[in-house]
Formats: C-alpha cells, sequence, structure tokens
C-alpha cells in the first residue's frame, strides 16, 4: 500500500518537479542526488501525535508561575483555544486552497511556477501540511546542527518525502488538527514559537483572544519573523499585515468596511517583546528555591533531561508571603552588595506526614553578574560550620541514652577544661574554652540557652561522639552522611570520618552546614521526632494534565515523640533573658514560644541560628561567602575585619526574628508541647550539683559564651564559593576543631 501511495505522489508532483516549481532557485541547484536520509524527518506516528517540545512551568503554591524551563518557548494549545481570526488569517496567506486539496497542491505548485517564471513575487509551492512536516522536521526531529540544515535544504527528495507525508496525514487527521499542529509549531520570531507564544510575546493576550488585525500580523510574520519583525521593521510589517487583512477580503472571510478599519488600526505590539527568561535566573528572588527544586527533582531520580521539552507543570511549596519576609530580613540586615558576608535562610512547615519548604533566600541576588550567585547558597552546606547549634544533637542523645534530662544539673568546667576526648592529631590533651565565665553548674535547658562549651564537651565524654554524629543525621543534616570527607568520591564521608576519629569538635559545630538541613533539623524536632525530606514539591503533571508520580524518601520516626517534645521544650529559653538570642527577639517584637538554639564558629566566619515554633521551623546563617574567607564583626551592616565578633544571636537571629515574626503574624499562637516527665531526669542527675546563684561577673543578659583564644583550635577555613568543601585536619586541630559558643 506504501508503494502505491508513493507512486500516486509521484504522478501528482512529478510534472511541477520538472518545471522546478518546488524550489524557486538557480537552476541545477535543487538536484534529485539529495538523500531522504540527510534529514531526520519525522515519521507519519511522529507527526500524528502532536507531541511538540514544550516548556516546563514552575509555580509557586497558588499555581502562579516563578519560572520556565525550555529549549524553545512554546505553550501547545487546542483548537478551541486558538482564535477563528487566526485560523482564517494564516490559511488566507499560506495556503487558500487548504481546505480543499489533499495535503499536496497540484495547483498551487502550478500557480507558482507561473508567478515565478513572469518574475512575479517568488511563491513556494508547500501546503500548510507540507510546511507542517517541514517545521516539524525542523524543530523536533532534528537534533544537530546537519539535521536542521537538510531539514531546509532545496532537496528533491526531501520535498518528495514531505509531499507524501503531507497526503498521508491529509488522510488520516482532520484539517483542523493539521492547522492546530502547524500553529503550534511555527516560529514567530523574539522566541515565540507557536501562535499561543506569540499572542503572549506580542500584544500579552491568549491566542483566543486575537482578533484580525492582531492575527493577520502574526499570519504575515510566518514567512520571515525577522524580515517582518514590528519593532524592529514596523513599515514592513505594517505593509505584510495589510495584505494578509486583504486577503481574507478576497476570499469572503471580511467585508470592505470590516477590511478598512482592519487595515487601519495601529500595530499596538508590546515596546519590547520577548519570552520569559529561561531557567532559574528568571525567577527572581525565588531563584534559590526554583534552583533546589531542580536539585531536589534530580536527586528523586526524576528525568530533568526532560524538562526542557516535555511542558511539565511543577507546583511548589513556595509560600510567596513567606518568600518575601525572608528575603527582606537578609536584605535588611546584609545588603546584597556587601562584600564578603552572605546571610542566608529557609523556612519549613513542620508535619509528621512531610516538611513543605516555604521560603528560602540569600541576600545575594540569584544569578551569573558579578555580584551575584548562582550557587544554591540557602542549602547548600557552607564551610565554616554553624558553631553550638550542634549541641542540640549531644543533647539529645544524652537524653535517649538515659543519661540526662531538661532539668539534669549538668557541670561546667571553667575554660582551660581538659578533657580526655578532646585531643590534636598527637594525641594530646587540648583544653577547651568558653567566652565568658559560667556558673559552675546549670541545667540543661539553661545550658542550651547560654551555650558553654564545656558542659557539652564534657558531656560527650559519657554519650560517646559516634552516636552524636548519628543523631545530627538521623535529625537532618543528612550531608553529613552523603558528603566525602577529602571532597572526593569514593572516599569516606564527613560524618564517618568524624565518628572514626572521635572528634569531640563536632558538638561545637565545626563541620559544613546547611541552613535548609538546619531548618529540617528543628522541623524534625516540631514534628515530634519524625524526619522528612525538606521537599519544595506539591505536585507535578505532565502536558496533559494527568500527575506525574515522583520518588521521595519516606518520613520515619527518628526520635522518640517524648524525647522531641521534651527537647522542644528545653530549647524554649534561647529568646528569653539570659538567653543568647533575646536582644535579637525583642527587638523583633517576638512573643511567641519558640524552641531556639544559635551558634558560631570560633574565628567569627560564621554564625547561625535555628529555631521552631509548632507552625514554622527556620534557620539562618551568616557567613563569609568569598574565596578568603576573614572573620565578621556584627554591625550595620556587618562586615569582614580583623578579630570579628559575629554571633549567632546577632546578625543570624535578627534574621529569623524578623522573618520568622513577618510570617506568623495572622497566625495564632501555639504552645511548644509539654514535657514529658521521664524526661526531666536522668542517671546523671545524681552525681551533679544544685546550680548555685551565679556570680557577679556571670555573662550578661543575651550573652552565650563560646571557644575563644585557641582553646578550641580553628582550622583551615577553604575558600571558594563555600560550595561544600571540607574542612581538612587531624583530630580536633587545625581541620576539624574551629567550634564555638556565642555571645547573644
Amino acid at each position: 500500500m506504501r508503494d502505491v501511495r508513493r507512486l500516486a505522489v509521484f504522478g501528482l508532483i512529478a510534472g511541477v518537479l520538472a518545471a522546478g516549481a518546488l524550489f524557486p532557485v538557480a537552476a541545477g541547484v535543487g538536484l534529485l542526488a539529495g538523500e531522504v536520509s540527510d534529514s531526520a524527518i519525522g515519521s507519519n506516528s511522529d507527526l500524528k501525535s502532536g507531541n511538540l517540545p514544550s516548556a516546563t512551568t514552575v509555580t509557586d503554591s497558588s499555581g502562579a508561575p516563578i519560572a520556565y524551563l525550555f529549549d524553545q518557548y512554546r505553550v501547545p494549545v487546542t483548537s478551541d483555544k486558538i482564535s477563528t481570526a487566526m485560523k482564517a488569517s494564516i490559511v488566507a496567506i499560506e495556503d487558500r486552497r487548504f481546505y480543499e486539496h489533499g495535503g499536496f497542491d497540484p495547483i498551487g505548485a502550478a500557480r507558482a511556477v507561473v508567478n515565478n517564471s513572469n518574475g512575479g513575487a517568488q511563491q513556494g509551492a508547500s501546503t500548510l501540511t507540507e510546511q507542517y512536516v517541514k517545521n516539524y522536521d525542523l524543530y523536533v526531529a532534528a537534533k544537530t546542527d546537519a539535521e536542521r540544515e537538510a531539514a531546509v535544504a532545496p532537496s528533491y527528495a526531501r520535498k518528495l518525502k514531505e509531499a507524501e507525508l503531507a497526503i498521508s496525514l491529509d488522510h488520516e487527521l482532520t484539517k483542523d488538527q493539521i492547522l492546530t499542529g502547524y500553529l503550534n509549531i511555527v516560529y514567530f520570531g523574539h522566541g515565540a514559537y507557536g501562535v499561543q507564544a506569540a499572542a503572549q510575546t506580542y500584544f500579552g493576550v491568549d491566542a483566543a483572544q486575537l482578533d484580525v488585525p492582531q492575527a493577520a500580523l502574526l499570519a504575515g510574520m510566518v514567512q520571515s519573523p525577522a524580515q517582518y519583525d514590528p519593532t524592529a521593521h514596523p513599515d514592513a510589517a505594517t505593509g505584510r499585515r495589510n495584505i494578509v487583512i486583504e486577503q481574507l477580503r478576497l476570499q469572503g472571510s471580511l467585508s470592505p468596511q470590516q477590511a478598512a478599519a482592519a487595515t487601519a488600526a495601529p500595530l499596538a505590539v508590546n515596546g519590547n517583546p520577548g519570552v520569559p527568561a529561561e531557567g532559574c535566573i528568571g525567577a527572581g528572588d525565588a531563584g534559590y528555591f526554583c534552583d533546589y527544586v531542580l536539585s531536589y527533582l534530580k536527586q528523586s531520580g526524576f528525568p530533568t533531561d526532560r524538562l526542557a521539552d516535555g511542558g511539565y507543570t511543577i507546583r511548589t511549596t513556595l509560600d510567596r508571603n513567606a518568600l518575601a519576609a525572608v528575603k527582606a530580613a537578609v536584605d535588611g540586615q546584609v545588603p546584597p552588595t556587601q562584600p564578603h558576608v552572605a546571610d542566608v535562610m529557609a523556612t519549613i512547615v513542620p508535619g509528621q506526614d512531610g516538611h513543605r519548604v516555604t521560603a528560602m533566600a540569600a541576600n545575594r541576588t540569584f544569578g551569573n553578574k558579578p555580584g551575584e550567585s548562582s550557587y544554591g547558597l540557602p542549602y547548600e552546606p557552607e564551610n565554616m560550620g554553624a558553631g553550638s547549634v550542634y549541641k542540640i544533637f549531644t543533647a539529645a542523645t544524652a537524653m535517649e541514652q538515659g543519661l540526662v534530662g531538661i532539668d539534669t544539673i549538668l557541670d561546667v568546667p571553667a575554660s582551660g577544661y581538659t578533657s580526655p576526648i578532646y585531643r590534636n592529631g598527637d594525641g594530646r590533651p587540648i583544653p577547651v574554652g568558653n567566652a565568658g565565665t559560667y556558673p559552675s553548674t546549670l541545667s540543661l535547658t539553661d545550658a542550651l540557652a547560654q551555650s558553654p562549651n564545656t558542659a557539652f564537651v564534657k558531656l560527650e565524654e559519657s554519650t560517646g561522639i559516634p552516636p552524636v554524629v548519628d543523631m545530627a543525621v538521623r535529625l537532618g543534616l543528612t550531608s553529613l552522611a552523603d558528603t566525602p570527607y577529602s571532597g572526593k568520591s569514593g572516599t569516606p564521608s564527613i560524618a564517618d570520618v568524624m565518628k572514626a576519629q572521635n572528634q569531640a569538635s563536632f558538638t561545637l559545630g565545626v563541620t559544613p552546614t546547611s541552613a535548609l538541613e538546619l531548618a529540617n533539623v528543628d522541623a524534625t524536632l516540631a514534628s515530634h521526632g519524625t524526619w522528612c525530606p525538606p521537599t519544595p514539591i506539591e505536585s507535578i503533571t505532565d502536558r496533559a494534565g494527568n500527575p506525574v508520580e515522583l520518588t521521595q524518601q519516606p518520613c520515619r520516626q527518628a526520635l522518640d515523640p517524648a524525647i522531641a517534645d521534651t527537647l522542644m521544650n528545653g530549647m524554649s529559653k534561647d529568646d528569653r533573658p539570659g538567653g543568647t538570642s533575646a536582644p535579637a527577639a525583642a527587638a523583633a517584637g517576638w512573643n511567641r514560644p519558640v524552641a531556639a538554639k544559635t551558634g558560631t564558629t570560633q574565628e567569627y566566619k560564621s554564625a547561625a541560628f535555628v529555631g521552631a515554633t509548632p507552625q514554622l521551623a527556620g534557620a539562618a546563617i551568616v557567613f563569609d561567602d568569598s574565596n578568603s574567607p576573614k572573620p565578621i564583626c556584627d554591625g550595620t551592616p556587618p562586615r569582614s575585619c580583623g578579630t570579628g565578633n559575629l554571633y549567632g544571636g546577632k546578625a543570624p537571629a535578627r534574621t529569623a526574628y524578623q522573618a520568622f515574626a513577618e510570617i506568623l503574624a495572622a497566625q495564632p499562637v501555639v504552645p511548644l508541647p509539654a514535657p514529658d516527665p521521664r524526661f526531666l531526669k536522668g542517671s546523671l542527675a545524681d552525681v551533679v550539683r544544685v546550680a548555685p546563684t551565679p556570680p557577679a561577673d556571670a555573662p550578661a543578659e543575651g550573652q552565650d559564651p563560646g571557644a575563644q583564644g585557641g582553646q578550641d583550635q580553628g582550622g583551615q577555613d577553604q575558600g571558594g564559593q563555600d560550595r561544600g568543601g571540607q574542612d581538612q585536619g587531624g583530630q580536633d586541630q587545625g581541620g576539624q576543631g574551629r567550634g564555638g559558643g556565642e555571645n547573644g
């Protein structure tokens, strides 16, 4: 049957081929030597399917677009979404016998021969059906430059194949299906592929709303989008549009009066037509969130190579109001152009069935221009660490082991305490320091709020270091187990090295840390100990609107709910008088219960805050993001300096409380979960003393002293854009011992 059809095609076009009508070019150019195999011409089934490269849309939680992913910006629409004026205009100017011929038009071809041989305006002999085949070949089937060149080359073999496929399509598709396919695939200039993209680009309307002057302009542009560009060549575009309008009148689609009115209409195109920016660069303040979405999809096994042409709709968990609050907070503390100092924050809505990431932002503008960053600052680990925030993991481990409860009174050795587990690479003990003077004992709750280093290093002597590292991974710092310590794949992870070397500095927060993962730690506690992956995905649908399943890690019980609830209660004093973030909370007018912790690294190159209410968890980190990190001095704004005085209770806490207050303003105040009596005390409670009255030289209100003066020896802060490279070194010296408490 196929051979019979092909013979029929030959019979229809043989005379036209002999006359040279199919290619209005100089004699000798269009030779039969061309082979069909020179082109990647689409098959009949491909053309019938109508599956065209389509832009993927990434939206916020309300469905409003935040980014588009595409190679060709195309938004295919069904026939009923294209105006009658547009359909009539393209038929009038490109193929007036469209509804009469069978895919190949010998009459049209003969007319082209006459016009071309008489020196008139040169015309091709292609029908809209043939053009649909050629454009499909050019924009879909062709994958290489050679194939794209072959798709438009003056080859009789190619033309024969186009005609054959056109006749076949005309037998198997309706005229409306062919016309819709053509209008969805053809290029209209300024990056707009297909009529819907063109309508939005030039007029800011949908294809269904195109009127006669608008439709005539677009139809006229198909022949040469550059030559008839209405912004670059308005006179040529107007003349071409009016030719289309005249053809509509001659063919009876318009009355003389209607044609005159359409001809008199101004072009009225957008002043600077263009398709949306491609990718996360075009997402504005949502750029980092968008970038995390793509990273998350890749890690989940989604075919990200299909995003640019698959036409998916990815509905995310992004809350625009939360993003605005977070972005205002990070920029308010550290301006985007401030050298060396980055301020990042992420927020998560906790829940036992999922942890929904609602916002993330950095003071750095997302982009590739000078002063911008396209690195995942809010979700990728920064190199310098988070300081005393890691004391949460030591406390959780000790509670799980039954050693302590939140009311247990802990010994707080003075600075210079020599721990048997805190040693350098030669095995010699390193004195542990505090950044101030503390009472000799504190309850675990007060120790979490005031953060003496010596108390938590001493507590590690009882828990052991490996369980503390494992607790950090369980609660949310999963990158510690996934990131090679040396930076090379196949080598032990950071967590494995910390455990193998018994690095007691772990409780002082010396490892690379992600703001998003820190936020997820508190989300785990706020979810009664249930860990869930921090997801940015609400749903995914394909081009037909069918749901697409995404493989995501299941939630799991990471910590006994009673311990999680009790620890939340034990972290409730950080914003109160004496707590490290009390001044920042007061400045923000904070009046809600919060489970919080601050942290600072020894050399003041980074500081962090993490906090949670039952409705919201979040973390902020301020750090030097330059190639040669330096200490940071808190100020208006924070800046690089010689010695540093940045603490977690300063810029990071101010960032977080400002954002939290704005996000939660309309929500009710919800108390923290009540502590479980089983975890108020522990087996160590009988061997420690009752806390005496703090001495007169105790830290001032809001202070959280940490490691100072070389007592917790700092490591080599590796440079770069803080791209997660690891701090190398031996046991609690040079490489990993950059811990730190913080002065509020």
